[in-house]
């Protein structure tokens, strides 16, 4: 699907706001309400918003401690790779997983209230991931930035 100005605005604002009314919505962009509110169906349909979510405060929740731990697996054929992301889809504490280029094979992102906590996550559930040879964690220290809006950028 090709985006067009308006496309663009809509996902700009809807990122900022998921429970902004199509009224308020249409009023932003400049359209009316019912062309506004059929692009927005069209990009849902497009799976380009997948879907819509609440942020919360971890700190709030005590879920004050990110740990960022790089892992290495033993094998790296294709069901290696699957046994080991399906299996870490199931420990509620890893909110990100991801593959990586160069020695380290996934990048995962730990949120726990207390590095107790995450010594017990890393001995029953992260060292338990099949076909893991190493885990290798760095705790954060501060969180200078954090978003989810991705930068929607107008075509050259």
């Amino acid at each position: 699907m090709k985006l067009d100005k308006f496309d663009r605005q809509i996902l700009r604002v809807i990122q900022k706001n998921a429970t902004i009314s199509m009224a308020e919505l249409s009023q932003q962009v400049g359209l009316s309400h019912t062309p506004c509110w059929r692009r927005v169906k069209k990009l849902e349909a497009e799976k380009i918003i997948l879907q819509k979510v609440t942020l919360l405060d971890n700190k709030k929740l005590n879920l004050g401690v990110s740990v960022f731990i790089y892992v290495s697996l033993k094998n790296h054929d294709g069901e290696s790779l699957n046994d080991f992301e399906n299996a870490v889809q199931s420990i509620e504490e890893v909110v990100e997983c991801h593959t990586t280029s160069g020695d380290k094979d996934y990048l995962l992102k730990v949120m726990v209230e207390s590095i107790e906590e995450y010594e017990f996550i890393l001995k029953t559930k992260l060292t338990n991931l099949p076909l893991v040879d190493h885990l290798s964690s760095t705790f954060a220290l501060k969180q200078v930035k954090n978003t989810t809006e991705l930068p929607i950028k107008e075509p050259n």
